[in-house]
């Protein structure tokens, strides 16, 4: 589960950061959820003061925010940001997935690295098989940072990792539709176009599939918008 009690006090801010981003993106903390320092504190058995630290950096990348008397609450998500976010996404992803390819071509990319994207598949492929939604959202996450170092440009790799928190809240809502199967799939066909040396091939598949993931999440957005 993503909400549970982190170990030991080692970087123990960026533990509590990643426990309550991972609640936050599988929908264990939904949007409007009210977030106090002590029953946060009380639930993961660390003290207030990492907690609060956790919960400024959440405020200030946007995903949680001030309501008043009720204090910090999960942000609200909102399809317009979405859409931004995820057209600067698909860009990025194209890109990488193209250097990458050319990479591939130009002999630059060893068979530890191949065997590393074959076995993230093959992970990927196995936990969809459970929907298990937060190990879905660490998969997807593994298989996309894999492309973006493949790329050798570290650029693309700071840029999307600096957003990671709100793209696995957008996966955790993909996720959801239980099209698990599809969607490793796509990541299957970008890999191929890579290993393949096919740029555009590579570039091709991979802005589909964040296209694609964009229009389902906005989909998905809107209906529980209308429930509301």
């Amino acid at each position: 589960m993503a909400f549970e009690p982190v170990a030991a006090p080692s970087a123990l801010i960026d533990q509590v950061h990643e426990r309550l981003v991972n609640a936050i993106a599988d929908g264990t903390l939904p949007p409007g959820q009210r977030l106090t320092q002590e029953e946060i504190a009380l639930r993961l058995g660390v003290s207030r003061q990492p907690v609060s630290h956790a919960l400024q950096v959440l405020r200030r990348r946007g995903l949680v925010e001030e309501r008043g008397k009720r204090g910090l609450v999960v942000a609200p998500l909102d399809a317009k940001k979405l859409r931004g976010l995820y057209q600067v996404r698909a860009a990025l992803e194209a890109l990488a997935a193209s250097l990458a390819a050319a990479r591939v071509r130009a002999g630059l990319i060893s068979d530890g690295d191949i065997k590393e994207g074959h076995a993230i598949i093959a992970r990927g492929l196995k936990v969809a098989e459970t929907d298990a939604v937060s190990d879905l959202i660490d998969a997807d996450v593994a298989f996309h940072s894999y492309v973006h170092r493949l790329s050798g440009n570290d650029t693309i790799v700071e840029t999307v990792a600096e957003q990671w928190p709100h793209f696995r809240r957008t996966m955790g809502m993909v996720y959801s539709a239980r099209i698990g199967g599809r969607i490793w799939a796509e990541h299957r066909d970008i890999l191929s176009g890579i290993f393949r040396g096919d740029a555009d091939a590579a570039a091709a598949a991979a802005r589909r599939h964040i296209e694609s993931a964009t229009e389902e999440a906005v989909r998905r957005l809107e209906e529980r918008q209308t429930l509301s």
